[in-house]
């Protein structure tokens, strides 16, 4: 399924093709998935082979250079004309005497896409050395510059239709985040809590099914919600817990976070007064929110709070959000933090985490939102508390 017009993909590559030419780019080599899926459409689990976006200021449409196999799913996904879907024989995956990026370079010199300047993005998940290495062999009459995130700043401000996904992501979001506290007692093991989460976001809501997510969620318990990034286990829950659950929506590849703490019993004073201190400071983000303002002011609201009760957290408190492959559903550019001073634009989205970690817990309260002229647009709708059941 095709899931947006042309006419808007031809405006994401316009937006690209500026920012090519303000650079002195001919050919930008796209290797990412999440940015090959925002420039073409094209959508499937083939990114475990070496597969490639071309764009030339020369063409209208880039090319899709991937395995044959998966040349089918591209014609399906993508909004390309047929002879913009280049398929490489099976015989170059897995081997040993040849490479896809030697037939990449090749289809570049056959459509006279081998010399002038040629960005690529040298530090994605998906750029190897030996891609590098190979282009820059094979590819010996071209300049290559590292174009790392041109795409993904592009990619910022959201399209309306872009937004539509990311609203039903956060509806999605919010369904999951209950469905964790509905579920979970103690007794109840901290995997099947987390199953209830999977089906939820698989399942979506009535009105809209859900999407797999890009990486699993975070979710720990117990001591463990002192360290932000670690896994659930089998482990049973038991009264006197926290569990962190930092979990995302999922509508057509767009991510929409939410993050949540369950104590399971009654809280102590402390944690219900850390808990409010993170609503407060992220209201004060949010009310911040607008275009013209730099992600350090945020920052700097959310800073202003806590430094009030006394609390000290020296990372950063989001990021922007949206299409999400593995591993991540950021989108690497800004950073909602001191020194940051990308310029919010109506339609960005944002993902604000300001988690606290203490020595013993975590706890999180968080929120995915847009920049509109009015404000913060939120997208889920589930209470900003530390909940609990006792």
């Amino acid at each position: 399924m095709i899931l947006f017009e042309r006419e808007e993909f031809l405006e994401r590559i316009g937006r690209v093709k500026a920012e090519m030419s303000r650079r002195g780019l001919d050919l930008l080599l796209v290797a990412s998935p999440a940015n090959q899926f925002w420039l073409t459409g094209y959508d499937g689990w083939s990114f475990y082979t070496p597969q490639m976006v071309a764009v030339s200021l020369a063409d209208e449409e880039p090319l899709w250079i991937g395995r044959k196999m998966d040349a089918v799913g591209a014609k399906f996904t993508a909004f390309l004309a047929p002879e913009h879907v280049v398929p490489y024989p099976d015989h170059y995956v897995a081997s040993t005497e040849r490479h896809p990026i030697e037939f990449v370079a090749e289809e570049l010199k056959r459509r006279g896409l081998d010399k002038g300047v040629i960005g690529v993005e040298s530090d994605d998940y998906y750029y190897t050395a030996k891609w590098d290495a190979i282009l820059k062999r094979d590819l010996p009459n071209a300049r290559f510059e590292d174009a790392f995130l041109l795409v993904n700043w592009c990619r910022m401000v959201k399209s309306e239709a872009e937004l539509v996904f990311m609203r039903q992501a956060g509806q999605i979001a919010a369904a999951a985040q209950q469905a964790a506290f509905d579920k979970a007692e103690p007794g109840v093991r901290q995997c099947d809590v987390m199953a209830e989460v999977y089906r939820v976001t698989t399942a979506g809501l009535p009105e809209f099914g859900g999407t797999f997510p890009c990486k699993p969620p975070n979710a720990m318990v117990g001591e463990y919600c002192a360290a932000p990034h670690l896994s659930w286990t089998d482990a049973p829950l038991v009264e006197g817990e926290i569990f962190y659950i930092e979990l995302g929506g999922i509508r057509h590849r767009y991510h929409s976070p939410l993050s949540r703490c369950i104590y399971l019993g009654t809280p102590t004073q402390e944690m219900q007064d850390v808990a409010k201190v993170i609503a407060e400071g992220l209201q004060a983000v949010l009310d911040k929110v607008k275009p013209g303002v730099a992600c350090e002011e945020l920052a700097a609201a959310w800073k202003a709070v806590i430094a009030r009760h006394g609390i000290e957290k020296d990372s950063r408190i989001g990021y922007p959000v949206g299409i999400g492959y593995p591993p991540t559903w950021g989108e690497l550019t800004a950073s909602l933090r001191a020194g940051d001073k990308t310029v919010l634009e109506p339609n960005m989205t944002f993902h604000c985490i300001p988690a606290i970690w203490m020595d013993t817990y975590g706890l999180v309260i968080s929120e995915t939102f847009a920049v509109t002229e009015k404000g913060a647009e939120c997208f889920a709708d589930y209470p900003r508390i530390l909940t609990h059941k006792g």
